[in-house]
């Protein structure tokens, strides 16, 4: 079983609409049973999987003993792939959900205030020593900054080659609890959301897809 944590200081970047889209594409493509965990305390993941018709993937709750006694027993029955989503600012919760990960994803919008605020989170998996991964998300098509943003993350860790662009379909299909895969229509998103499982699904087996890997210097704090 593998455990994939969604994890990011600053609000906003997009990490529980990928963590529910990731989820449900790994389900798609044989990854599972995939579960899913909100550890947030605004329930948003948690909110969008009880608006969702279909029966996959899983949801479960942190009991009261605790994330790593809850994933031994997701293990044992079975369960292949775990995808975590955490709150919005650093707090124990997200150490004691990287400590039990396999690898974290951080995903970053492409401004300088998003880069700065990833460095607390880096910091974490710099301790801990977690493999991490950043997902430049919410970009504005053919915009320079995105480019200047994935470079200066390449410093800091891998950064997935697929960026996920800003469109509205994200956001309408998170109101019912479906994905962009689930909408039809002709929009880019479903590739794009294709294209990071599949990245993501390598990095977990220890496999290098991106021309954007690095194993340089950590970023400071924010």
């Amino acid at each position: 079983m593998h455990v994939i944590a969604f994890a990011s200081q600053k609000g906003g970047s997009g990490k529980t609409t990928l963590a529910g889209h990731i989820a449900v594409e790994a389900e798609r493509r044989g990854a599972g049973p995939v579960v899913l965990i909100d550890t947030d305390p605004q329930g948003s993941l948690s909110q969008w999987w009880n608006a969702r018709e279909a029966e996959a993937p899983l949801f479960a709750r942190v009991s009261e003993m605790g994330l790593a006694h809850d994933l031994q027993n997701l293990k044992e029955a079975g369960i292949k792939l775990v995808v975590i989503d955490t709150p919005p600012a650093i707090t124990a919760t997200i150490g004691r959900v990287v400590e039990q990960s396999d690898l974290v994803v951080i995903p970053t919008r492409p401004s300088p205030h998003d880069l700065r605020a990833a460095g607390a989170t880096v910091q974490i998996c710099e301790r801990l020593d977690k493999p991490l991964v950043f997902i430049i998300n919410a970009a504005s098509p053919r915009a320079r900054i995105t480019a200047e943003a994935a470079i200066a993350l390449s410093h800091h860790g891998a950064v997935a080659p697929t960026i996920i662009h800003q469109r509205i379909d994200f956001a309408s299909s998170m109101i019912d609890g479906r994905t962009v895969m689930e909408l039809g229509g002709k929009s880019k998103s479903p590739k794009e959301i294709t294209e990071l499982w599949s990245f993501l699904k390598h990095r977990l087996v220890g496999e290098s897809t991106s021309p954007l890997l690095s194993t340089g210097p950590m970023m400071g704090a924010a």
